[in-house]
């Protein structure tokens, strides 16, 4: 027995999809604001949204593989690549920066009207294709110092991935508290009249 859709490829992908959408959404994310708000450490709602997605995305996995809803190995597990990583990083996160959304968001914030939003995707198409274009004197920077092949963190550690678990739960609740505490000395969180062009 496996999960349901989870053969389906296009049915399961347009449910999730539409949920994480859906969530994005009721987040506030699809105002700029939200994201820049994190640089400036006003607001750590995409701190904990994001963190508490891995935490439930990995908890519910890891009950999966242990009820045999999910087979061993029936997922991909990439290899990384720490020169690109570092480098793409950098740049992902100066245009977050400077933006205010991520592809998820910018979809969230277009679907609610906002034009700034199709800007950035646009900018996010443009430099898709340029990076594809100049793939070949780039490949040897993506290629370098690659690390291990198809490893997750239990098979590098050999550490139990209940433990893992158990160990990203205390450093999120860590982070949560260090984010409300910053949050109250930098004026945050956001309402949602702050998101939306009204007065507080």
């Amino acid at each position: 027995m496996s999960w349901p859709l989870y053969d389906s490829g296009i049915a399961s992908g347009l449910l999730a999809g539409f949920l994480f959408g859906f969530v994005l959404e009721n987040a506030g994310f699809g105002s700029p604001r939200k994201l820049t708000g994190q640089f400036r450490l006003e607001d750590w709602s995409v701190f904990k949204v994001m963190f508490t997605a891995v935490i439930v995305a990995a908890a519910l996995l890891w009950l999966s593989k242990l009820l045999g809803l999910m087979p061993q190995g029936s997922y991909y597990v990439p290899t990384p690549f720490y020169a690109a990583m570092a480098v793409g990083g950098l740049l992902i996160g100066a245009g977050f920066a400077i933006g205010g959304y991520c592809p998820g968001t910018s979809v969230a914030g277009l679907a609610g009207g906002r034009v700034d939003a199709l800007v950035f995707m646009f900018g996010m198409i443009v430099g898709t294709v340029l990076f594809s274009a100049w793939f070949g004197p780039l490949e040897s920077l993506y290629l370098a110092a690659q690390g291990p092949k198809a490893q997750t963190l239990m098979d590098l550690t050999r550490i139990p991935e209940w433990l893992i678990l158990i160990v990203l739960a205390a450093i999120a609740w860590g982070g949560f508290k260090l984010g409300s505490n910053l949050e109250k000395k930098f004026g945050g969180p956001y309402k949602a009249s702050d998101l939306y062009g009204e007065k507080r």
